[in-house]
């Protein structure tokens, strides 16, 4: 940032995360209403911050570590030299090294401080995370929710919101990717199916191109070594993938207004939501992640399109294509869907699905990988027993323990199908950001940590009104071409009043 700024000195996450939660308490803050939901829910996202720091600069201290020289070995022989080694000379002696200086942690030492802040980062994301999922899965049953707006005019929450995005923006511009955040690229380069199968498992389930894009960070660790010389095609991966976490950010902070603006019938409260997004540790330190900050984008967007099934299903398909973990919403969209706009929805999810199928060919040099890459895409594997990064590879690092919790997550999924009865809007928000942070508990890849995929839904949900006419029937034409606002027939009449 200092390219670009004269004399800018990037904040540190830690500093930022205090003045951050201060402007939260100050800008969402009910203060006349202190025992209220409102408050509960700031408290609770602010309470995020500590995990999400503790897992990122443990991983920091590792990365640091593993790029430091390993300890070096006594060499000296076993058998003792026939006479003893002169002592130095007092002249030649080494000087005393003060007191008050210390030597730098060894390599060691930064692994075990590294390893113990994740370990405990990753406890505190659990249990926070718990509370979260319970709290967003019975936010159907609140039905009083009073318009509690920001405490701070749309002009000055717009203001605010331009300039956290162009600075976010530019520390993704200037960000300089380690040899830890362009694994994925290299792991890419292979060739052979076997080693493009363990790739794929280790990042995956998911759609190839985008798990093997590299990390574009946002802060590095003072000591942290500078990356390699890049490549000429590393350099461009790494252009491109600066432009798609841009474009992504964009896309998402103009979906969140936007379903204020459309579905809230109140812009305040869409820009408020997207100015809170921005206001996150979370999003200082995570914003050049693609494979956050996209399918969040496309979750929101298929938001959006809600009264269009069809573009709904392409955004959900684009979503499953991607990442495959929301594959799980579909039973909780299906159902929505239900009573009118199923077919729509569904030829929607198909046909993007296909494509994205369809396109794994001109990335697979034979039959062989394009089956790797497809099985990655929609997760046709059992899950892996080994290899994990996160609380599983700290805490109950086997399978014995995650599949039971898998089994459970599916057993919810299913359950959506069927409850609540009767869905609207509000339910199909609330419950979508539930199950993708309810995923990230049998997550093999640092769970818990994926804020993206369902913090915007959530801020949706705290600041959304009440939503209980928003279902299928009342807001979804009966076909392709004919509109909502048209009159509806006798029999979907009585439906509507039922």
């Amino acid at each position: 940032m200092r390219e670009i700024l004269f004399q800018y000195e990037s904040v540190n996450p830690t500093t930022w995360a205090y003045l951050s939660s201060l402007l939260v308490i100050g800008l969402y803050f009910k203060f006349n209403r202190v025992w209220s939901v409102r408050n509960l829910d700031i408290l609770l996202i602010i309470g995020l911050a500590p995990g999400l720091l503790m897992v990122y600069f443990g991983q920091q201290s590792i990365n640091v570590a593993a790029s430091l020289p390993t300890a070096v070995i006594d060499t000296a022989p076993l058998v003792p030299p026939l006479e003893p080694a002169a002592e130095p000379p007092p002249a030649l002696a080494a000087p005393l090294v003060p007191e008050e200086e210390k030597a730098p942690p060894t390599r060691q030492e930064m692994l075990q401080v590294g390893k113990t802040l994740e370990k405990a980062g990753y406890i505190w994301l659990f249990c926070l995370s718990a509370l979260i999922v319970v709290r967003l899965f019975i936010d159907p049953t609140m039905v009083r929710r009073p318009m509690l707006e920001p405490n701070l005019t749309i002009g000055g929450m717009t203001f605010i919101l331009c300039a956290l995005f162009i600075f976010l923006m530019m520390n993704v511009i200037v960000g300089r990717p380690s040899d830890a955040d362009l694994r994925g690229v290299r792991e890419a380069s292979k060739s052979s199916p076997d080693e493009v199968e363990e790739s794929l498992r280790h990042f995956g389930p998911g759609y190839r191109m985008l798990l093997l894009v590299p990390r574009i960070p946002t802060y590095q660790l003072a000591q942290q070594d500078e990356p390699t010389d890049l490549v000429t095609t590393e350099k461009i991966t790494v252009i491109v993938t600066k432009t798609m976490a841009i474009l992504a950010n964009m896309a998402l902070i103009a979906g969140i207004i936007l379903v204020g603006y459309r579905h809230f019938d109140n812009v305040k409260m869409g820009v408020g939501a997207a100015m809170f997004y921005f206001l996150l540790p979370y999003a200082a330190v995570y914003t050049g992640r693609i494979d956050h900050v996209l399918p969040a984008a496309l979750l929101v967007w298929a938001i959006f399109f809600y009264r269009t099934p069809l573009v709904s299903g392409i955004f959900m398909g684009f979503a499953i294509g991607t990442l495959y973990y929301p594959l799980f919403l579909l039973p909780l969209w299906f159902s929505y869907y239900w009573e009118r706009g199923r077919g729509r929805f569904l030829i929607g999810v198909v046909a993007t699905l296909l494509l994205l199928a369809l396109s794994l060919a001109f990335t697979s040099s034979d039959f062989e990988t394009f089956l790797n890459q497809f099985r990655a895409m929609f997760g046709l594997w059992l899950p892996r027993d080994e290899g994990y990064t996160g609380f599983w590879n700290y805490y109950f690092n086997s399978n014995a323990y995650r599949i039971p919790v898998l089994a459970a997550f599916a057993v919810v999924s299913i359950a959506f199908a069927i409850w609540p009865a009767q869905k609207n809007l509000g339910t199909l928000i609330s419950c979508t950001a539930g199950l993708m942070l309810a995923a990230q508990f049998w997550h093999a890849n640092d769970g818990t940590t994926y804020v993206a995929w369902y913090m915007p839904l959530m801020l949706l949900t705290i600041f959304r009104p009440n939503l209980e006419d928003r279902v299928a029937l009342r807001v979804i034409g009966e076909g392709w071409l004919k509109r909502p606002g048209q009159k509806s027939s006798p029999s979907d009449e009585e439906k509507q009043a039922a």
